[in-house]
């Protein structure tokens, strides 16, 4: 039985963090908890370091997790002049090992936090494993390349804000709906701890608005070359249901890595680690401790 419950490892991320990381541009909010080898976990797009609460109880009793909210999400200090772009993300992440002084770390990231934490680590002598769940391929479908040409919509950060605060519109198919197989996720604490922040805050929002707009696909096509050099054992998870990081994208990326496999998880979208976080847990698991 694991030493964290769900409520504890929830409550977590609705304290105060253990400290905050000057990365340079804003402040990382960092916490830190478990006992054995080293894994900084990195957060996508709109969410924060809260979204890997659910992995927590199956993880910290086998490896420590460092978990960090990028400046413009989560408990992160920053204000609307502060440098804010997938680069400056990269940088932040590189940043994030330096001050913790891990000599040797494997590093998980969900959708494009896992694309971020590729460009931060490739090379990095410090790098030992890394997890990849439901992140970009460098083959985009044209439901996430139409997603991402919305960054150039006038009035985005105002229309994000309303629509964070209608449920109803948020579930539908045109927003997050198709991020869960099971949609009545998209409530709860989901909503609480990402939705909310969208809707009342335009700090948070303005942020959420400027990251996306500095993206370039350049940070995707360039994921092969990526891939070749990360030689350390890698595996990727997948959330079946997943129509914006289809699965047969990311079976095809598999041969890419010199060390890679591929576990597929059934009856789960975008979000695999908040719908089935034990199987997400079990298929990271023997990678992230070095047992694989």
């Amino acid at each position: 039985m694991s030493t964290m419950t769900r409520t504890e490892a929830s409550d977590l991320f609705r304290r105060e963090p253990d400290r905050f990381l000057d990365v340079g541009a804003g402040e990382a909010a960092y916490r830190v908890v478990g006992t054995g080898p080293d894994v900084l976990f990195v957060h996508g797009w709109p969410v924060s370091s809260a979204t890997f609460r659910l992995l927590l109880p199956h993880l910290v009793d086998h490896v420590t997790c460092h978990l960090v909210d990028l400046p413009s999400a989560g408990s992160s200090r920053f204000d609307a002049d502060t440098p804010m772009s997938i680069q400056q993300h990269i940088e932040t992440v590189r940043r994030v090992v330096d001050l913790l002084e891990l000599d040797e770390v494997a590093v998980v990231g969900h959708d494009s936090g896992g694309m971020i934490a590729r460009h931060a680590m490739v090379g990095d002598p410090r790098l030992r494993a890394m997890g990849l769940i439901n992140t970009e391929p460098p083959d985009p479908s044209w439901r996430f390349k139409s997603f991402i040409a919305s960054r150039h919509l006038p009035g985005l950060s105002a229309g994000l804000g309303w629509v964070a605060g209608k449920p109803r519109i948020v579930r539908s198919k045109a927003v997050f709906g198709d991020a869960f197989a099971d949609r009545s996720l998209l409530g709860g604490e989901f909503t609480e701890f990402f939705l909310t922040p969208l809707h009342e805050s335009k700090l948070h929002r303005d942020a959420a608005v400027k990251l996306l707009r500095s993206f370039d696909m350049k940070h995707v096509t360039d994921l092969p070359r990526v891939h070749r050099r990360l030689d350390v054992p890698v595996q990727l998870v997948w959330g079946d249901k997943d129509p914006f990081f289809p699965v047969a994208r990311a079976k095809a990326m598999v041969a890419e890595f010199p060390d890679a496999r591929i576990e597929v998880v059934e009856g789960a979208g975008l979000f695999s680690h908040e719908e089935r976080p034990a199987d997400v847990a079990r298929a990271l698991l023997p990678t992230l401790t070095g047992t694989r």
